[in-house]
């Protein structure tokens, strides 16, 4: 496969062998431009974030963990402004190509992180998720994914965005090398028991397209066969796009309290779509963020309640296949929207959520996501691999 798409940070590629002997030596990584690396510029997505900055002494965390491990750096990926979005797109860097779906985003805002494993480049990659933004790209691009339970991971030396949903997230094409990273990133064998309980989100479903859901039912079967007991449950009482607004409130005020003195100090250049989103964290009253709070307690509850230990739950990861790339600001709004009704019970609650891939709507890749108690990740990849290997 030709690297000619778009998924590294434009200038010299940085290249760090990872120890020998390690259990992921022999593998590839590339890391979203939101993590340090030793001697390198963290971009962050915007040309402006690292003017006036010292260059990173050391790797943050997950780059170092994986290098101790025995992986190769072989690049820092293309990320939206900030993180910022979702679809993946940026103003400055362009579009990487989606090799799974040409002519449409990749998903967004760990871009060039999905890109370059779907297309072969690396065997896995470091992305973040903080609104979905690790498992849009895994359902658009056909990869497994995850967003570990919030808090889980060590995030120094990846920068933030908003802390209370932020976490650090990974890619891979298939389940053995998802296990393999996963066992160390985190810092957990991966065990051969299985949950006994699926519960099936059935508002989740009804709201994807009927494409979408239609597609995802050979998988949902499968999986229901593979745990053994499964019943529906309406995953969002109050409804999922309440939730979604919940996220869109914090989120926003958040991501504008991380970077307000940049902001004071630069007057940095952003897309429309990033600035909109800053601006609006800035003017959010205070009575509707503590509207949205009383939300993430009621989404957290009603999370906890449907996910007891031993118990899973699946959902539609997105409603739609990769859109079209280039289009209007107008015409994406409504799809940014609709994500995040799918999506915003990560940021909210908190839980472990991984992406399984295997479905398609007309050639195109969707997935399916399943969930588990907070800490429960290594299991989730643990179904994750039993249902690879079922196939």
């Amino acid at each position: 496969m030709t690297e000619d798409i778009g998924a590294f940070v434009p200038g010299p590629r940085v290249r760090i062998e990872g120890r020998s002997g390690g259990p992921l030596a022999g593998l590839t990584f590339a890391a979203k431009d939101l993590f340090d690396v030793a001697g390198v510029p963290t971009g962050g997505g915007n040309h402006d974030w690292p003017t006036g900055r010292p260059l990173p002494t050391r790797h943050a965390w997950a780059v170092q963990t994986l290098l101790d491990a025995g992986a190769t750096l072989i690049g820092k990926t293309i990320t939206d402004e900030v993180s910022l979005g979702i679809l993946g797109e940026n103003a400055f860097d362009g579009t990487p190509v989606n090799v799974r779906a040409p002519g449409r985003v990749p998903g967004g805002s760990s871009s060039g992180s999905a890109a370059a494993v779907a297309a072969g480049l690396c065997d896995t990659a470091l992305g973040t998720d903080t609104g979905g933004s690790v498992r849009v790209p895994a359902s658009f691009c056909g990869l497994y994914g995850i967003r570990p339970t919030h808090g889980r991971l060590d995030v120094t030396g990846m920068l933030p965005q908003a802390p209370t949903s932020d976490t650090t997230g990974w890619f891979a094409r298939d389940a053995a090398t998802f296990a393999r990273v996963s066992s160390v990133l985190l810092q957990e064998q991966i065990p051969n028991t299985l949950p006994t309980r699926l519960v099936i989100a059935v508002d989740a479903f009804g709201f994807a397209d009927a494409p979408v859901a239609a597609a995802l039912q050979p998988m949902v079967a499968r999986l229901a066969s593979l745990i053994g007991t499964s019943r529906e449950e309406v995953m969002a009482p109050q409804g999922l796009s309440v939730w979604a607004r919940a996220q869109r409130t914090l989120q926003p005020v958040e991501a504008y309290n991380t970077f307000k003195n940049w902001l004071d100090e630069r007057n940095p250049r952003f897309a429309f779509s990033v600035a909109r989103a800053l601006v609006m964290g800035s003017m959010t009253p205070e009575s509707e963020r503590g509207w949205a709070n009383l939300m993430r307690q009621e989404a957290r509850g009603r999370m906890a309640w449907l996910l007891p230990p031993g118990t899973i739950l699946c959902l539609p990861t997105t409603p739609f296949p990769a859109p079209l790339k280039g289009q209007r600001l107008s015409m994406l709004d409504p799809l940014r929207d609709r994500i995040t009704c799918l999506c915003a019970q990560g940021g909210l609650a908190g839980h472990p959520q991984v992406n399984l891939p295997g479905a398609t709507v007309d050639g195109l890749p969707v997935g399916l996501s399943i969930i588990g108690p907070r800490g429960s990740d290594a299991t989730l990849i643990a179904v994750a691999r039993a249902l690879e290997e079922q196939a």
